[in-house]
């Protein structure tokens, strides 16, 4: 469902991504982990059609997201780490509108919009506005809304970030049930190494730039010597506290403002 072949980005000298290659399976949910600054957003805003590469193959679903994006985009639901619901609109209404915008029919955009919502815990609330929702709720209802169009496969980054281990378990239930009986392909990346640990089939660990490990949770701890999977991430990573991920902002954010002058 997901090729990556020798992918690379570069903004000015500063090497975000350095020839990775991967493959996801179709049904299959992947985690792609690292520290901060490790290149795992860059490589994410890549795989859904918002930036492209410097150089390398990808292919989503056998299609190029760089050439293709239009149709890439039908074929996959996003869920970003910054919130993007529209507070001032309810549950209802922002489903709606992001059914509109994919040109999901009137009467099966209705039906799926029902159907998410009983399936996330949100139906009797549908009405209310958003801005009256908990974290969690909020979570659950980008999610709803990142299916809504009935995408191949879903990318989740950091999707629990700021929740409760309740809300976090809720959430996690709720995608290994669409993984199971609806097929959807999940990517997800993670901070919380037991969410990785318990959802993900395979993982794949990214550090400047570079995968240094794929495999599943036992293998990764096997070959480590780690009896869990975030001493085996430590191990693969280190242990010092990152203080590059801002200076590596930093120099994208040069390199960006350098392009935009030539």
């Amino acid at each position: 469902m997901i090729v990556v072949q020798n992918l690379t980005r570069k903004f000015g000298e500063f090497v975000a991504v350095n020839d990775i290659s991967f493959a996801v399976e179709p049904g299959e949910i992947f985690a792609f982990l690292g520290p901060n600054g490790a290149g795992k957003t860059t490589t994410i805003k890549i795989l859904t059609t918002l930036l492209p590469p410097t150089s390398g193959e990808v292919r989503i679903d056998g299609l190029d997201p760089t050439r293709q994006s239009t149709e890439v985009r039908k074929r996959i639901g996003i869920v970003f780490q910054d919130p993007s619901l529209d507070q001032n609109l309810s549950a209802w209404e922002n489903l709606d509108l992001h059914g509109a915008l994919y040109h999901v029919p009137r009467k099966l955009r209705r039906a799926r919009m029902q159907s998410l919502l009983e399936l996330f815990g949100l139906w009797e609330r549908r009405d209310e506005l958003v801005k009256q929702y908990s974290g969690g709720m909020m979570r659950r209802l980008e999610i709803a809304r990142g299916l809504l169009h009935t995408p191949r496969i879903l990318f989740l980054d950091e999707p629990t970030l700021g929740l409760d281990p309740q809300s976090r378990n809720q959430l996690w239930t709720h995608v290994k049930q669409l993984n199971r009986d609806e097929g959807v392909t999940v990517f997800l990346t993670t901070h919380y190494m037991d969410e990785a640990d318990r959802v993900a089939g395979r993982i794949a660990i990214i550090d400047h730039g570079r995968i240094v490990s794929l495999g599943t949770s036992a293998e990764l701890k096997s070959s480590t010597g780690s009896t869990t999977l975030e001493e085996a991430f430590l191990a693969l990573t280190g242990t010092e506290i990152r203080d590059e991920s801002a200076d590596a902002r930093d120099q994208m954010r040069r390199a960006a403002r350098a392009w935009r002058g030539r």
